[in-house]
């Protein structure tokens, strides 16, 4: 699963519109206008290479996900002695399905039992220990990569919550 289809995935599952996605894309430093946001959200054919699909990488994923944080939650102000420095970039390694899991968990302010019972929707029993551990950050000793089956069912499971 790239990128590109788990935006079409999370835009239908949490019903966002073009003109939201571009809105999204800008809190999260990623100048994208609807047209732009249409090309990244059509599904490619292999057979044609010449197709007008916009690539999402993962930079702009991770920016798109922060920028959701901020459509949901609104923008975090610094506390008293903190300094204003902006949020990491994911690294160009880091696995994109466990970044939707604690991104998408942040922004629309799921429980631990949120997520067991998301997963649930889609038909997949999922641990605490393994939602545990597919949250925690990479090179931790408990970290668990998250295959596409996992944040295939996380996204199933989210549109059935929200849609249905």
């Amino acid at each position: 699963m790239d990128n590109n289809d788990i935006l079409i995935r999370l835009r239908y599952a949490l019903e966002i519109k073009n003109k939201e996605m571009a809105e999204i894309f800008k809190l999260g430093g990623v100048e994208v206008t609807v047209p732009e946001v249409i090309q990244i959200l059509t599904k490619s054919d292999d057979e044609y290479e010449d197709d007008d699909q916009i690539k999402c990488n993962n930079s702009m994923f991770d920016s798109f996900l922060n920028g959701f944080i901020i459509y949901k939650r609104g923008k975090q102000e610094p506390k008293p002695g903190q300094s204003n420095t902006p949020e990491p970039v994911a690294p160009k390694s880091a696995n994109v399905n466990n970044l939707l899991l604690k991104k998408v968990k942040i922004a629309l302010a799921l429980t631990t039992e949120d997520m067991l019972d998301i997963f649930d929707l889609a038909g997949i029993r999922v641990s605490k220990g393994e939602l545990s551990a597919l949250l925690r950050k990479e090179g931790h000793k408990n970290y668990k990569e998250c295959g596409d089956k996992f944040a295939r069912n996380f996204l199933k499971g989210l549109a059935i919550k929200y849609r249905g």
